[in-house]
């Protein structure tokens, strides 16, 4: 039975991760070791916090002897690492905390990586990495690393570092950049669930700029499949583009989300664009597609139903969510738009 030490396993991406590989790999033991900041939340686990093969660890990737212990203690044969600081707005405000945990806290897992012989090391990064993109063409593993804001450039430089530890020492490592994910418990900072939340509440969606930036979308399931094939399948020292091939203006979005709710596109409410806001994202999945025999389950019309089913029917997951702390931060970020 092996046993993967999952950073970032109560956020977003981490927890839909953590969930997929305990429900469909039974010879597999996940450490989850989370910091349980304001995204990192044990009710996204709800049902398997206590599973038999599920052991969670609080705490934070930048604690060097923690992280060693827990490779000890467990036999940690791979790491795969979710945590992150994710949120562009939220680096334009404070980028310090973006180096702190992005940067130093990877370095940290590569040194512990390198010191206890880990097996194999999976980096999950963003296309965001890339830059921004003009009408035509796709993002694709060689594409120049552009990075045009702090979150994005701390990612780049961790995955900078993740490949100089393969390359001067050894290490087997794996770096995966995906498009925007969505899905079941997203933190409502991000657009889509953001949007549903205000939405079913009768709220202003507030919309940077024209509306008219085009992002891929990634529904997670899919996502955290192609993680796995990865962690099992990707050649050592590669890197794999997941994309979800569903290119989407911002407005197209929110008009799905509108429609299925039933609600006005009057609600629909422009606001002062964000500082150096990528114009298009598209992302370029051939070579996962092809070398992992991997390809999404869902389009985003089916996988955006599923979403918004999901949020609709765990109103109390939200309504917790959105409170004290999160609120004062949305009032921050919008009031003055």
């Amino acid at each position: 039975m092996s046993t993967i030490l999952v950073t970032g396993g109560a956020g977003f991406i981490g927890s839909n991760f953590v969930r997929m590989v305990l429900t469909e790999q039974t010879d597999c033991i996940v450490v989850n070791l989370d910091s349980l900041t304001y995204a990192g939340n044990l009710e996204n686990l709800e049902g398997f916090v206590d599973h038999p093969n599920h052991h969670f660890e609080k705490g934070d990737i930048c604690d060097g002897p923690l992280v060693e212990k827990i490779i000890d203690d467990y036999s940690v044969e791979a790491i795969v690492n979710f945590a992150a600081e994710s949120h562009v707005d939220r680096s334009i405000v404070d980028p310090g905390i973006f180096i702190q945990t992005n940067v130093a806290g990877t370095l940290t897992l590569l040194k512990a990586a390198l010191d206890k012989n880990i097996k194999r090391f999976i980096q999950v990064s963003t296309d965001e990495v890339y830059g921004s993109l003009g009408e035509q063409g796709m993002f694709t593993e060689n594409s120049r690393l552009s990075p045009n804001s702090p979150y994005s450039a701390s990612k780049a430089s961790a995955d900078h570092l993740v490949a100089a530890f393969g390359h001067t020492w050894g290490l087997d490592y794996n770096i995966t950049r995906c498009s925007n994910n969505y899905g079941q418990y997203q933190f409502p900072e991000k657009m889509i669930p953001l949007m549903i939340n205000n939405a079913r509440n009768g709220k202003a969606l507030p919309v940077y700029g024209d509306g008219l930036y085009v992002r891929d979308w990634l529904y997670v399931y899919d996502h955290c499949t192609a993680i796995w094939k990865v962690l099992r399948q990707g050649k050592r020292g590669h890197t794999y583009n997941i994309g979800g091939n569903n290119e989407k203006t911002n407005l197209e979005v929110i008009g799905l989300i509108l429609e299925k709710l039933g609600k006005s596109t009057d609600l629909i409410t422009f606001v002062k664009d964000r500082p150096g806001h990528d114009r298009r994202y598209a992302i370029d999945s051939t070579k996962a597609m092809t070398e992992l025999d991997w390809k999404p389950s869902v389009t985003f019309e089916e996988g955006i139903a599923i979403t918004i089913d999901w949020y609709m029917q765990n109103t109390e997951w939200l309504d917790h969510i959105v409170s004290g702390q999160y609120e004062k931060y949305y009032e921050s970020m919008y009031k003055d738009r």
